[in-house]
Formats: structure tokens, C-alpha cells, sequence
């Protein structure tokens, strides 16, 4: 997944992208994970010119590009930051489910605080841990100026997750819950439009903060969000039978939403082309009963979808929905 507007620095996909820095090149995998030896934002060099002016207090909108691999949703914040990309202060996050709760979300808009510093260099920040798959985090950077006040922001420090020297967030497994105490105790921050941040003792307090949380259960979409489930990629250190499937993630959720498997299944011993080839892939039984999945290049034996349930395939992955 990666954001197209803003237009995050060395966008190949990026919507009215300023022209790249001298000595830079277009990047064309903004969509994936940052590796363990690259820095936060993924480019450190900003673009000459900006991608955005907001006005603290007015709406803002995040596009995505269409498709991408949501990996079943996850935890998304979306941060400024006030001394040039070593710092975010957290201004909305979504907690669960980052692209809605069918994964096809690719807008998001939100309220900025009416609080924010102004500043010409600021630079906004989505930031991802998914739901599903390995162990990754994603994050995309635009410059961007912010028309404030005077005065100082407080508020949650961004989560780092599943990134070299940070904790590790498991997978979700059904629970959507998954690590949200990381996010309950990051820590304030408080941040100025001369750049200087500093934080503040203790744990984060919602009274210090006066960003926008949208728990998993009210995940605001807009009219763009229907759509389906993401693939079920691979990261696990043990493997189970699998068993059971989640009912729900919350009691106001829907009985009849698509369902994911809450563990992983039992490897079968012959082996798919070279190992890994067809690693993340799913696929459909003939008759929609079930299905199987590849994992470390492996084939899985045939899983039942839940009763009452057909498998629907979806390119290389599936879900199994009501008829």
C-alpha cells in the first residue's frame, strides 16, 4: 500500500508531485515495508518545493493507490513532524482497521487540530503496521506547510512497530485488539513551529492530546470504502491446525462479514516450484468449499470454509463470504 496524495517524496504514483531534488530518483516501491537499514520516511532529502498547504483546524484527505495488498487492515496514524522527520506527533490514527473493515478503503479524511504550530516544512506522515502477513511496518512522508498559531502542540508520540530496535506487533489472528497497549502508553510529545520537540514525563493521557482515535469498532469510511478482504500472507514461528474462525472482532460487527482464518494451517511435505515461489497465495477449491494455502513455498491440505460460507477467489488469495 502507499499513499498517492499528499505525493510522498520520490513518488512514481504520487498526484501533483514537485519535481524531485537534484541527485534523486523516482522511487517505485513506496508500497513496501520499510527495510531494517532505511530510515524513517524512507528518503530524509525533501522535495524543493511543497506538495500541500493546510490550514490548521480545516479537513485534510488521504489517497492511496488503487489495489495494493491491504493484508487484512492493521493499525494506521497518521503524524507531523516539526523537526524535519525525527519526530511525529500523532494527529488521527485508526485502530483495527486501516482500510475498513472490507480492506477496500483508499481515501481517509480527517480534522486536523485547530492547535497546530505553523510551519513551511512540516512533514506529514502515514504510518503501518499490518493486520496480516509478515512482520512489517510502512511509512510514507509528504512535505507539507501548516498555516497556526504561535504556540505548542501536545500530543502522542508515533508507534513504531515491527522495525529494527522497536517491539513487534504478532499478527492480528481474528483479534484486531493486537497491540493497541503499544499506542494506550506512547508517550506525549510536545512540538513548536521552530522545530524544537521535547516530550513530556509519563505515560500518554487523552486529555493531553487532541487528536482524533477511530477505534477498530467506529473506523470512519468514506463512500469509497466496499470492497473485499486482503490476501492472508505468511509470518509465523509455529504452526497449528487450524480450527476455528473468529465470529466477529466486535459485538456490533455484522454476523455475516467475511471471515480470516485465526491460525495458521498444517503444512503439507510436497514442496511448490522453489521455496517461497508461491508463498502468500491462497486458492479456491473447485466447489467453494474451501481452500489452500501456500506457505514458505508449501501447499496447504484443503481447509473447509466456515459452514453456510463459499470460497471466492480473489487473483492469488480468497475469502470466504456468504453466497
Amino acid at each position: 500500500m502507499a499513499m498517492i496524495s499528499p505525493c510522498p517524496r520520490y513518488s512514481s504514483k504520487g498526484l501533483n508531485c514537485p519535481v524531485l531534488p537534484a541527485g534523486q530518483s523516482l522511487d517505485y516501491s513506496l508500497s513496501s515495508p520499510l527495510g531494517a537499514n532505511e530510515p524513517l520516511c524512507k528518503h530524509t532529502v525533501p522535495f524543493p518545493t511543497l506538495c500541500a498547504t493546510w490550514t490548521a483546524g480545516q479537513q485534510v484527505s488521504v489517497q492511496f493507490a488503487p489495489g495494493g495488498a491491504p493484508h487484512g487492515g492493521g493499525h494506521c496514524q497518521y503524524s507531523l513532524s516539526y523537526d524535519g522527520g525525527n519526530t511525529f506527533v500523532v494527529v488521527e490514527e485508526v485502530r483495527g482497521y486501516c482500510f475498513g473493515k472490507d480492506s477496500n478503503q483508499r481515501d481517509y479524511t480527517f480534522t486536523l487540530p485547530s492547535t497546530l504550530p505553523s510551519s513551511d516544512k512540516a512533514v506529514f506522515a502515514w504510518s503501518w503496521v499490518n493486520a496480516i502477513g509478515n512482520r512489517e511496518f510502512y511509512m510514507n512522508c509528504a512535505d507539507v506547510a501548516i498555516k497556526g498559531g504561535s504556540g505548542t502542540y501536545t500530543g502522542k508520540q508515533m508507534t513504531i512497530a515491527n522495525y529494527a530496535g522497536y517491539p513487534t506487533i504478532p499478527e492480528f489472528r481474528g483479534n484486531y485488539a493486537t497491540g493497541l497497549e503499544l499506542y494506550d502508553n506512547a508517550k506525549n510529545i510536545t512540538v513548536s513551529g521552530n522545530g524544537s520537540t521535547s516530550g513530556l514525563s509519563g505515560s500518554s493521557s487523552s486529555s493531553a492530546s487532541s487528536y482524533s482515535s477511530t477505534q477498530a469498532s467506529t473506523t470512519t469510511m468514506t463512500s469509497s470504502a466496499l470492497g473485499t478482504p486482503a490476501k492472508h500472507a505468511y509470518s509465523i514461528v509455529t504452526v497449528a491446525p487450524l480450527s476455528t474462525y473468529p465470529a466477529s472482532s466486535s459485538a456490533s460487527e455484522p454476523s455475516n462479514s467475511p471471515v480470516y482464518p485465526t491460525s495458521e494451517p498444517p503444512l503439507i511435505s510436497t514442496p511448490v516450484n522453489t521455496v517461497g515461489a508461491c508463498t502468500g497465495n491462497m486458492q479456491c477449491t473447485p466447489d467453494g468449499s474451501g481452500f489452500k494455502y501456500c506457505l514458505y513455498g508449501k501447499w496447504t491440505s484443503t481447509m473447509a470454509c466456515p459452514q453456510g460460507t463459499k470460497c471466492k477467489q480473489q487473483s492469488d488469495w480468497i475469502l470466504c463470504d456468504w453466497p
